[in-house]
């Protein structure tokens, strides 16, 4: 396996990184402005560069089990995700934030099996944020993509977030990406539910 990393790592030099024109120069001389935002799964099948074919510098990225976004709380804990969404929106003031659930997440799974789930220090109470309210509570795709509204109604409880879509200087898409198939599917509003994007 390191050799598999080792070589991918040769690859990404010879192409992101050699020369006075490289990517990685680029980047590093001018910094990055990212147009939009992914929040992703950790899930090692859902790399959201590698889904989007996208370069270094196109996305800010932030992962965590089930890709869930908490909601708003302005307090002394340690808020990675929140924190991710500020740098983000307020900073690199990307203009587009995509939240993209998957199916056969592991994160659901343990929200849906919580009885089940083995002793574990933080993920129990990561996925107990979600309300499993969807209107099949026992299928976990569509507990996922239930996930992601609640996940979208919980942006809205950060001021900055709800300023920007208000005066339309940020828009919020739902994906929900289907291993098997490879295809994403995007919430359509109009439709009231997952289409193909």
């Amino acid at each position: 396996m390191l050799n598999i990393l080792l070589q991918g790592y040769q690859t990404f030099k010879e192409k992101y990184a050699q020369g006075d024109q490289s990517v990685m120069k680029y980047l590093s001389d001018y910094g990055q402005k990212p147009q939009a935002m992914v929040v992703a799964c950790c899930d090692s099948r859902v790399d959201p560069a590698l889904i989007l074919q996208c370069d270094p510098g196109d996305l800010f990225v932030v992962r965590n089990v089930a890709n869930i976004i908490p909601p708003f709380e302005k307090d002394a804990m340690h808020h990675g995700t929140s924190a991710a969404l500020e740098f983000g929106i307020r900073f690199l003031e990307v203009g587009h934030l995509i939240l993209l659930g998957h199916s056969q997440c592991g994160g659901i799974q343990a929200l849906l099996n919580s009885d089940n789930v083995e002793n574990n220090d933080f993920i129990s109470s990561w996925v107990s944020l979600i309300k499993n309210h969807g209107p099949h509570p026992h299928d976990g795709d569509e507990c996922a993509k239930a996930a992601l509204d609640q996940s979208y109604q919980n942006c809205l409880t950060f001021p900055w977030i709800a300023e920007k879509v208000k005066l339309k200087k940020l828009t919020i898409h739902l994906w929900f990406f289907d291993i098997k198939l490879g295809q994403i599917f995007t919430y359509c509003e109009r439709e009231g539910k997952f289409v193909p994007l």
